[in-house]
């Protein structure tokens, strides 16, 4: 894993000159409007990189982009991997490690997911402030590479406190409206079933969705500090439950897509 990492850091450099960014930042579904704010030095498809997944799923186009967003560098992943398009959790979170290497010192995570808060309402902007494990597989089973992290890397300060309080002081600012709280990843790729959300929401989640955890956990094996957002495009609170389809989440993540990116880009530009 360390040899493909520094194999495809090594193809990105020369393909970017060099490029070093401060910041990394992926893209859920629905999301990739960010990248228009970003005067792209580099546009790589994915297809063209080394160990590199594809992204198959409608709203993750497939790009990775360096370049500057209010005047900081940066690398985004237009299109993320997810465990339920069949690649393994290394597979899913490598592009994590290579933007380690490439120079990231901090990591932003959007995502779509299902409220289960009651007093969620679809459409809201929620602040993760922690996450509960719900995968199958784990990022970091198997012989840990000390180059990479810890054998057992600490996970009490998953979602970073300053950058939270960052994203607060500048939502205020904004006056746009968030909400707080904990997120749970489940497989996927079926939406869940009522006795699904009650069980995640018994558990002490207020939203559920299918991606952002191994990120996060391997983010934070290598010691990157993580900030992550989700967009509620659907509610699994009993009463108000419907028929969910993957074009209606893309649909709200769309509306509510203007509103993130200009959250992440004026939290970029404070850094």
């Amino acid at each position: 894993m360390y040899d493909r990492t520094q194999s495809t850091v090594e193809f990105l450099k020369a393909k970017t000159n060099g490029f070093t960014p401060e910041t990394g930042i992926i893209l859920g579904t629905g999301l990739g409007g960010l990248v228009n704010e970003i005067k792209a030095d580099f546009v790589i498809p994915y297809e063209t990189i080394p160990d590199f997944p594809l992204s198959t799923v409608e709203g993750h186009s497939g790009k990775l982009i360096f370049g500057n967003l209010n005047g900081k560098k940066v690398v985004a992943m237009q299109g993320r991997f997810h465990f339920y398009e069949g690649y393994s959790m290394q597979e899913v979170t490598f592009p994590v490690r290579v933007m380690k290497y490439l120079g990231i010192s901090r990591l932003f995570v959007s995502n779509a997911s299902g409220g289960v808060n009651p007093e969620f309402e679809i459409g809201d902007l929620m602040i993760q402030t922690d996450h509960i494990n719900l995968f199958p597989a784990h990022p970091l089973i198997g012989r840990n590479d000390k180059r990479f992290g810890p054998r057992f890397p600490d996970m009490s300060d998953a979602y970073d406190k300053s950058l939270i309080a960052l994203a607060d002081k500048v939502t205020a600012s904004l006056g746009i409206k968030t909400v707080k709280g904990v997120y749970a990843g489940l497989t996927g790729p079926t939406f869940e079933t009522p006795a699904e959300y009650r069980y995640v929401r018994a558990i002490g989640a207020d939203a559920v969705g299918m991606s952002t955890v191994p990120e996060v956990i391997v983010a934070r094996h290598m010691g990157i500090p993580c900030f992550a957002i989700s967009v509620i495009t659907d509610l699994g609170v009993p009463g108000k439950i419907v028929e969910v389809t993957h074009e209606e989440v893309q649909h709200v993540a769309a509306i509510a897509e203007k509103k993130l990116t200009r959250i992440i880009a004026e939290m970029i530009a404070q850094l």
